[in-house]
């Protein structure tokens, strides 16, 4: 018995570490792929092993370090406030619907889950919000439109509410002559650090990585967020290779392309990879709790 728990031991931690490397090995490529000499990369492919090592992307991306850091800071900023601004709004309507005493919740659960079936479209909505709103060449053009609250995370926030928060302790506090506000504040916020941190580590995500507003909403060069300079920097050397082939000169031979894409990513994903560590545990928790009821 004891051999065949060892047995299916090693077959399980053999089968995790195949999975581990296959997660880490794209990341692994991704970063040799950045390092690569131009001509090895365009001749030999993507390999873990290049022919020729070169520092040339990074390099040009030196060259831009100003407005990088720049649209880092804007990145950072905008993540920051668009993550703990959606929990805050996500929260204060999931909470109130998790709640089966509220007259119409039904009604409006629905109105939420409508909005993730349908929407008004592109055109309308950047008039809205430019001609009404008036959110054109504003950092809060990259903090409202489709980022700061997501139909999905409120559902996902209410059934967490309405399945793993006893209804004893609100009625407790309500006995206790807590408020509404209080009860969702002192008691029902600390006992959701998992939900939190989950649709946190979502809205995060998806801050972070949002080039879309910014194409869409922001024409202010001063106020683009790090994808928005990466995604210029990369069209720009696309523009500037294209004219190359047509003979307009050989000084741009040079200019690292593929591998500028790597290092773009890179430069994009660390932050990331640093983050999601701290949240790993509450984001399993927060995805599996009140999955399996028993």
């Amino acid at each position: 018995m004891d051999q065949e728990n060892k047995a299916w031991q090693w077959t399980a931690h053999l089968v995790m570490i195949v999975l581990s490397a296959a997660c880490v090995l794209p990341f692994l490529l991704l970063f040799m792929a950045s390092v690569t000499d131009e001509k090895a990369i365009v001749n030999d492919g993507y390999t873990l092993f290049p022919s020729a090592f070169s520092l040339g992307a990074y390099e040009y991306l030196w060259k831009q370090s100003g407005q990088i850091f720049h649209a880092y800071g804007i990145t950072v900023l905008v993540t920051a406030v668009g993550t703990l601004a959606s929990l805050l709004v996500t929260s204060l309507l999931a909470y109130p619907l998790s709640r089966r005493d509220l007259p119409g919740s039904q009604t409006l659960a629905f109105i939420v889950f409508f909005t993730l079936l349908f929407n008004g479209g592109l055109v309308p909505t950047y008039m809205v919000y430019t001609q009404v709103f008036h959110l054109k060449n504003t950092l809060f053009a990259l903090l409202i439109p489709w980022l700061l609250m997501n139909g999905f995370n409120v559902l996902l926030m209410r059934t967490f509410f309405s399945t793993t928060i006893p209804s004893a302790v609100l009625e407790s506090a309500s006995i206790d002559g807590a408020g509404e506000f209080r009860t969702y504040w002192r008691i029902v916020l600390p006992l959701s650090l998992p939900i939190l941190a989950t649709i946190g580590m979502f809205q995060g995500l998806g801050y972070w990585n949002d080039w879309n507003n910014g194409l869409v909403f922001v024409t202010n060069p001063d106020l683009y967020s790090l994808q928005n300079v990466l995604n210029r920097i990369m069209s720009d050397i696309q523009f500037l290779t294209a004219n190359n082939r047509m003979g307009t000169g050989q000084a741009l031979a040079q200019l690292p392309g593929e591998t500028f894409r790597m290092a773009i990513a890179v430069i994009g994903v660390v932050p990331i990879l640093v983050a999601y560590p701290f949240f790993q545990k509450y984001f399993v928790k927060g995805m599996t709790i009140g999955a399996v009821k028993g």
